[in-house]
């Protein structure tokens, strides 16, 4: 880096931002195949938050590579710069103090720590949506599968590119077994319990 840049601490902090909006900002990184329901989940989510009061933001994987990230591809090393580009972002809106909701395949464990290391301790939940291939490829929404199957799309995650499963995901949802109002309801009592949001 630049020895010429120095960073600026300003009067207004994000303890000031967060204690405006009544509840602490975090990141929920929901990750899983194509299909498995992260935007689906996520959007439901947002909408139970925005009637609780909270102040939300959601970051959703396709609709970034519409600006942020329209120059990338789908090769490795793009979707680890898109996850980079991502993750800054989503520092910047924690500081904001807002609660930030994103939905990206993120298929490696490594650019998903790399996160999780942008932001304080407790200030990144990953969301695994735990959905069997098979499931997300039945229920192909996009028609995605279909195409990396015939040889139409290159390095589709689970059928040419691989997905490494978290390790350690503060939640697991299968969105094959619980209906989208368990999984909301699910991450609605973890945020609870976690203090993140007060009703």
């Amino acid at each position: 880096m630049d020895t010429n840049i120095v960073w600026h601490n300003y009067a207004v902090n994000k303890t000031h931002r967060s204690e405006q909006k009544g509840h602490r900002p975090v990141i929920l990184w929901f990750t899983g195949y194509s299909g498995s329901g992260k935007s689906t989940v996520a959007n439901a989510l947002e909408s139970a938050l925005q009637q609780l009061g909270a102040h939300t933001y959601l970051l959703d994987g396709d609709n970034v590579r519409h600006g942020l990230c329209k120059d990338l591809g789908f090769s490795d090393a793009d979707r680890v710069e898109n996850i980079r580009r991502v993750g800054e972002l989503s520092k910047l809106m924690v500081d904001a103090g807002l609660i930030v909701l994103t939905a990206f395949i993120s298929p490696f464990q490594a650019e998903r720590d790399m996160v999780r290391n942008l932001v304080e301790d407790a200030e990144f939940i990953e969301v695994y949506l735990d959905t069997p291939l098979e499931v997300c490829e039945q229920r192909d929404p996009k028609g995605l599968y279909k195409k990396a199957r015939a040889g139409e799309i290159k390095h589709f995650t689970g059928i040419d590119s691989d997905y490494e499963p978290p390790q350690n995901p503060e939640i697991r949802i299968n969105t094959g077994e619980n209906s989208l109002d368990q999984s909301v309801q699910q991450l609605v009592a973890y945020l609870q319990q976690r203090e993140i949001i007060h009703l």
